[in-house]
C-alpha cells in the first residue's frame, strides 16, 4: 500500500526513501515484529480460552513433555497475521512474486489450521488424513509454480552458470521442493523454539540471496541466475524474520503457546516458494539442512522398523533421539539453533564459491 502511495508521488521527497527495497526489508522486520508482540498476549488468552486442553501431548514421547499439557497450539495464526499485516504495507503488490509466495503462504497455513483443529476439537494426534493433506499441498504447490516459474533450469550451486535443463518436469520439481519444505519444518517443530529460529536463520539467509539474485549487477559479478524484481522476496523474508521474532517471545522456552501445522507449514513452504523463485533450490537443502535432518531421520525410522521391526533412533524426529539420549529440551535446542546457523554461513559461502 505505501509502495503504490510512493510510486503514485513519483517517489518525491520522502516517498523516494521507499524506492528502496532494502528500506523496505527493514521496515517490514519491524513492522511485522510490532504487530506480533502487540497482538500476542490478547491473541494466546484467546486461544487457550478457546481451546481448554491445548494441544495433545504424546503419551510415547519423553516425560518431561508432559508437563506441556493443556499449552494452546494454533500460534502460527499471530504469524501469519503479522506477516500479512507487515507484507500489505511494504510490498510492491503487483509482483508475481509476492503472489506466489501469499498462495502458499495462505494455502499452507489453511491446511495446517484445519490439521490442528481437528486434533484440538478432538484431542488426538491423527488431524486430517496425511493422503488429503498432501493432495492439498500439491495442489496449492502447483498453483504457485504456475505463477512464479519462467525458467525450468535446476542451476547447479559452486558453478557458474552450470544448469540442468528439466523442461516441463521441472513443474513437478518445484513443488515437491515446496512441499517438502513446508513438510519438513511440520516435523522439526516439536520442541519449545527449535523450528522457529531456524526458519528465522533461514529466513535472513534468502533475504540476502533474494536481493542478490534481483540485481543484474551483482548476479552477474557471482555467476548466480539473474531473476528480475526477485529483490521484492527480499522483503517477504524480511517480514517472516519479523513475524519470526515476535512469535519467538512467546514459543521460548517454557513456551506459552505452540506454533502448531499452522504456521510450521506456512513458513516451511515459504521458504520452498522463494528458493524455487529465485532458483537456488539446492542451496535451501543445505541452508535447511537442520529440516532435512529432521526429516530424513523420519524416513529412515519408518523404512526400517517396516522392514526389519527395528528402530534405528530411540525416538523419531531426531531431536527427540537426542532427548532420550538424556540431552536437555533447552541443550537440544540450542545445539541445534548453532547448527543451522553454520549451515546458513555455508549456503551463503556458494554464492562466492564458484
Amino acid at each position: 500500500m505505501l509502495y503504490l502511495l510512493a510510486k503514485w508521488l513519483h517517489f518525491e521527497g520522502f516517498a523516494n526513501l521507499i524506492r528502496y527495497q532494502s528500506f523496505r526489508s527493514g521496515a517490514a522486520l519491524l513492522t511485522a515484529l510490532a504487530i506480533g508482540l502487540i497482538i500476542g498476549p490478547r491473541f494466546i488468552n484467546m486461544l487457550r480460552v478457546r481451546q481448554g486442553k491445548g494441544q495433545p501431548i504424546r503419551e510415547d514421547g519423553p516425560q518431561s513433555h508432559l508437563a506441556k499439557r493443556g499449552t494452546p497450539t494454533m500460534g502460527g495464526l499471530m504469524i501469519v497475521i503479522a506477516l500479512i499485516g507487515s507484507l500489505s504495507l511494504w510490498v510492491d503488490v503487483q509482483s508475481r512474486f509476492i503472489w506466489a509466495c501469499l498462495t502458499v503462504t495462505l494455502g499452507f497455513g489453511l491446511i495446517g489450521f484445519l490439521d490442528d483443529y481437528d486434533k484440538v476439537t478432538k484431542y488426538a494426534h491423527k488431524g486430517v488424513s496425511a493422503r488429503v493433506r498432501l493432495l492439498a499441498e500439491f495442489a496449492v504447490a502447483g498453483i504457485a509454480t504456475a505463477i512464479v516459474v519462467t525458467d525450468t533450469n535446476l542451476y547447479v550451486p559452486v558453478f557458474s552458470n552450470l544448469y540442468i535443463p528439466m523442461g516441463p518436469a521441472y513443474y513437478l520439481f518445484a513443488a515437491f521442493v515446496i512441499v517438502g519444505a513446508g513438510n519438513a519444518v511440520n516435523l522439526t517443530d516439536g520442541l519449545d523454539g527449535l523450528a522457529t529460529m531456524p526458519v528465522i536463520v533461514a529466513a535472513g539467509t534468502f533475504a540476502i540471496i533474494a536481493y542478490l539474485a534481483g540485481r543484474a549487477d551483482f548476479a552477474a559479478y557471482l555467476g548466480i541466475p539473474h531473476v528480475p524484481r526477485a529483490g521484492e522476496l527480499a522483503i517477504y523474508c524480511a517480514a517472516v524474520m519479523g513475524a519470526g521474532l515476535a512469535f519467538l517471545w512467546f514459543n521460548a522456552p517454557p513456551a506459552a503457546v505452540f506454533m502448531g501445522d499452522t504456521g510450521s507449514l506456512a513458513l516451511g513452504g515459504t521458504l520452498g516458494v522463494i528458493a524455487v523463485s529465485i532458483h537456488h533450490e539446492i542451496v535451501l537443502g543445505i541452508v535447511g539442512g537442520l529440516f532435512v535432518m529432521e526429516a530424513v531421520s523420519v524416513i529412515i525410522q519408518v523404512a526400517v522398523y517396516k522392514r526389519t521391526g527395528k528402530r534405528v533412533f530411540l525416538m523419531a524426529p531426531i531431536h527427540h533421539h537426542f532427548e532420550q539420549l538424556g540431552w536437555k529440551e533447552s541443550t537440544v535446542v540450542i545445539r541445534f539453533w548453532i547448527v543451522s546457523i553454520v549451515l546458513a554461513l555455508l549456503g551463503l559461502a556458494t554464492l562466492k564459491v564458484r
